[in-house]
């Protein structure tokens, strides 16, 4: 029995022993596993981004500077592809392409994504802002919630690029909303918060791309667009009209935006060094976008456009048909009500 006995504790002693052993084992596996994989590169990650700015604009100058320091400052692991000049097509291309992985983000009016988040269209609704003193007031307090709105869906943004008012620019003149009715008017193709805007003063627009409407005014197809100063002389536009109406009818601007799908494979130390210099770009691009914007009304003037001024009775007409057409549009949910109401609510504190 007492052969027995030890020859039992003997083993359950080597037993013991053993599944140590094994856990040693096991444990220095683990330790072994963490240290390769630590030791490891992060795999550099890509954002393929179109836009239809030209190289040597401001937007691509800007952007390719972030995209630099952003290779830098993340030792490459982080890297940006820029398709620029509208070489992947218009905004509802890019957008396709990105929904396929073939893009990964692009500089964008805000029209096609509204389509997933209506209110990228808040600021964009007739007449709504007086100055750009209510609109930067606006801005400051609710840029942040739209673009958390924006994440929600499923587009990572770096921030809101003013383009700026657009101005109504005619071949003949326009200071009455009955003038506006009398034209063959522009909207950009699949922008519908444009067209709903341009409806509500009972005009039909013509919907047609942007590579479209030079040859659009050529031809007499349109003959009216609303467009920022800027826009106009780089796209040629003002070599077709004649007249602009001093008013500003549209706030128009666009966004730098990546899927998040993509975004996520980008470490988060990366994604936040990435969303600093981006954002400090886009923010140039919307500073500088201004300066633009002044000089070249300027530059229309001393081409020859004439500034039609509306009266006061008409600006009156002007403004209750756009806070009608709002009022709609907030009813049928093209805006939320609570982004109506709190922009609201700011211009009354700014007024």
């Amino acid at each position: 029995m007492r052969i027995f006995s030890g020859q039992t504790n003997l083993g359950r002693a080597t037993g013991v022993v053993s599944k140590f052993a094994a856990r040693l084992k096991l444990v220095g596996l683990g330790i072994g596993l963490a240290l390769a994989y630590a030791a490891a590169p992060v795999q550099a990650v890509t954002l393929k981004i179109a836009t239809v700015s030209p190289a040597g604009s401001v937007w691509m100058r800007e952007l390719q500077q972030a995209a630099t320091d952003i290779a830098e400052r993340t030792e490459g692991r982080v890297k940006f592809k820029f398709y620029p000049g509208g070489v992947m097509g218009d905004d509802k291309a890019v957008l396709r392409k990105m929904r396929v992985g073939q893009l990964h983000g692009a500089v964008l009016t805000v029209g096609v994504l509204a389509q997933n988040y209506p209110d990228l269209n808040l600021y964009g609704l007739p007449l709504v802002f007086r100055n750009h003193a209510e609109l930067d007031y606006v801005r400051e307090r609710m840029d942040p919630k739209i673009m958390a709105g924006l994440e929600q869906k499923g587009y990572v943004s770096f921030g809101i690029a003013e383009i700026g008012f657009a101005y109504m620019m005619s071949k003949r003149g326009i200071s009455s909303v009955g003038d506006l009715r009398k034209q063959k008017v522009w909207t950009p193709d699949g922008d519908l918060g444009t067209a709903r805007g341009l409806e509500a003063f009972g005009v039909s627009p013509i919907p047609l791309t942007i590579a479209d409407v030079l040859g659009g005014l050529q031809t007499g197809l349109i003959d009216t667009v609303a467009a920022p100063p800027v826009g106009a002389i780089t796209l040629q536009w003002h070599t077709r009209v004649e007249n602009l109406t001093r008013l500003p009818l549209l706030y128009t601007y666009g966004l730098l935006t990546v899927g998040e799908r993509q975004f996520k494979k980008v470490i988060p130390a990366d994604k936040q060094i990435t969303r600093d210099l981006m954002g400090q770009a886009v923010a140039k691009v919307n500073a500088r976008s201004r300066e633009d914007n002044a000089k070249a009304a300027l530059v229309l003037e001393q081409q020859g456009l004439k500034w039609n001024e509306p009266t006061e009775a008409e600006l009156a007409e002007w403004q209750a048909v756009a806070n009608k057409a709002n009022g709609q549009l907030v009813e049928e949910g093209f805006v939320s009500k609570q982004a109506w109401t709190e922009m609201q609510g700011y211009l009354a504190e700014m007024r």
